[in-house]
């Protein structure tokens, strides 16, 4: 069985690929699109919302920028239903939708729920994640719900002429209820806590550099997943996505880019409580 190399810890390894980067990136962005331009015409008795609307050009301008991300987001969901569509036929890749790397929810997943409640409590230690966390999943799963609902109800909004040839009226009433409630939703859960879970819990604060560089170090990848790391280890394969650390303009861009995000999702998220207040 082979032996953890000491110096490991401080090498660096590819943890996610550049295509996979590269659709996260469209998805962030068309995301913050669609919530910028979305909030106004949902919270439109908010004075800020109709300063923002004005500023974007009125409200015209706001539903081509909402179509243009919606038609982003949705090619960029099937991208990745196409990608794992040839992952797992073609390159007939093993462990894509069961075992330690995939990211279909398992019984681990729950136990770790649970010890990682009872971690917080003081009352054990901290679970021994995998490849992917339980929040990761799902997160990842909650994109799905949401391409289903809120996709699916904003296009019958945005065609309502073919629908209404063969979905009756009070439909259409229904769609723009859930459209609007799951979209909000959705800002209020990515805002906070996708943004506490990636970037601003203690192990990650003030940014997770890994969605922007690709790669992790031997470190973060012990400490953080540690029975990843191991079967890596004893499988030989660590050696295999080795690298050389990111560079320092792809940091600091990741770092720019990624306080940028945040911030604009935190002030979002903060018009969307001062709506209601």
């Amino acid at each position: 069985m082979a032996q953890e190399d000491p110096s490991a810890r401080r090498r660096y390894f590819w943890r996610i690929s550049l295509f996979d980067r590269i659709l996260h990136g469209v998805l962030m962005a068309s995301f913050l699109g669609l919530a910028a331009t979305g909030l106004p015409i949902k919270l439109n008795w908010a004075p800020w919302a109709t300063a923002l609307a004005q500023a974007m050009g009125g409200l015209g301008t706001i539903l081509f920028l909402h179509k243009v991300s919606a038609v982003a987001l949705t090619l960029c969901f099937f991208t990745h239903l196409v990608h794992v569509g040839w992952m797992a036929l073609v390159e007939r890749r093993r462990g894509l939708f069961w075992g330690p790397g995939s990211l279909v929810p398992q019984p681990k997943d729950l136990v770790d729920l649970y010890g990682n409640v009872k971690w917080f409590l003081g009352l054990g230690p901290k679970p021994r994640f995998d490849r992917f966390t339980y929040w990761e999943k799902f997160d990842y799963w909650a994109v799905f719900w949401g391409m289903f609902i809120i996709g699916t109800s904003g296009f019958v909004l945005w065609f309502s002429e073919f629908f209404a040839r063969f979905l009756p009226g009070w439909m259409f009433n229904v769609a723009l209820i859930v459209h609007s409630e799951e979209a909000l939703l959705a800002v209020w859960f990515i805002f906070t806590i996708h943004f506490f879970n990636a970037h601003l819990r203690p192990e990650k604060f003030p940014m997770d550099l890994v969605i922007f560089t690709g790669r992790v170090s031997g470190e973060e990848l012990r400490e953080e997943r540690p029975l990843e790391f191991e079967r890596l280890v004893r499988s030989g394969r660590l050696g295999d996505l080795e690298t050389r650390p990111p560079e320092r303009w792809l940091r600091n861009f990741g770092r720019l880019l990624g306080l940028s995000v945040v911030v604009t999702g935190f002030v979002l998220f903060t018009l969307t409580i001062l709506a209601f207040s």
